[in-house]
């Protein structure tokens, strides 16, 4: 049986590409690297794959705002692709600045006329964050997070990341459809880790499908134990990072 193979999107600014590629590899498919203007040139490339993901970075630089010119870049260029590759059974990844930009292109948490129901906003602190944060899962059909019940953790590192739904109602509706499917935990102290101020305490969300699926944390930056600040050789974090396990349930559910 062929491996499953990952699609790894980058555009100018993104930084996370080779790291996340790497992480795909290790749950077992096939990973390419592509510049999203080569896939502009050819959209066959696509076909190719049963995984897309656009990792982290600054695409752009993050002018106008996170994620902003590389959904139009995909929206302008490709149209409906993304729409299109996850509708034949692809899954769809956004990690961090990913997720910025899959919330633009209005694939996470649209409504009926396309318009955004939320968006990621800059942190109530003003500040950039890059700490480990723990995280609850709520799986429900997101493909992503199956058997990740039990409490775990990652890091993360932004400055526009506070999930903030356009009213009260969107936000409700959102979670009794279960697409609020990662939060922010508490620490061993019962301390929010919450980095941003998100409302509900939302890391990270999916689509109706539950096939396309964004996060702010970077799984990619925990595929190996070795990678937890409280690892010293003796302390047992676990062979493989928690972040390996949202991977490979990609790897699985298409293969």
């Amino acid at each position: 049986m062929l491996s499953p193979r990952a699609l790894v999107l980058r555009a100018p600014g993104t930084n996370c590409d080779l790291e996340t590629a790497h992480a795909f590899e290790r749950a077992g498919a096939i990973a390419r690297r592509v510049h999203v203007r080569a896939l502009a040139q050819r959209p066959a490339i696509a076909d190719d794959h049963q995984i897309l993901c656009i990792p982290g970075g600054f695409s752009y630089g993050d002018d106008i705002a996170s994620g902003r010119i590389f959904a139009l870049e995909l929206t302008s260029r490709l149209g409906d692709l993304l729409a299109r590759f996850r509708d034949r059974g692809g899954v769809i990844l956004g990690i961090c600045n990913g997720f910025q930009v899959l919330m633009q292109t209005g694939m996470l948490v649209a409504d009926a006329s396309g318009a955004p129901r939320a968006t990621l906003a800059h942190n109530t602190s003003g500040r950039f964050v890059d700490r480990w944060i723990h995280l609850r899962a709520l799986p429900g059909k997101c493909v992503f997070l199956q058997g990740l019940e039990q409490a775990f953790e990652l890091p993360v590192a932004h400055g526009e990341g506070r999930f903030q739904a356009r009213s009260d109602a969107d936000l409700d509706d959102l979670e009794r459809a279960g697409r609020l499917v990662l939060r922010y935990g508490a620490d061993g102290s019962g301390r929010t880790t919450n980095p941003n101020g998100s409302a509900r305490d939302v890391a990270g969300v999916c689509d109706d499908t539950g096939r396309v699926f964004g996060l702010m944390p970077h799984p990619e930056r925990f595929i190996d134990a070795t990678q937890h600040p409280a690892w010293n050789g003796r302390l047992d974090v676990g062979h493989c990072g928690a972040g390996l396990a949202i991977f490979a349930n990609a790897v699985k559910v298409v293969a």
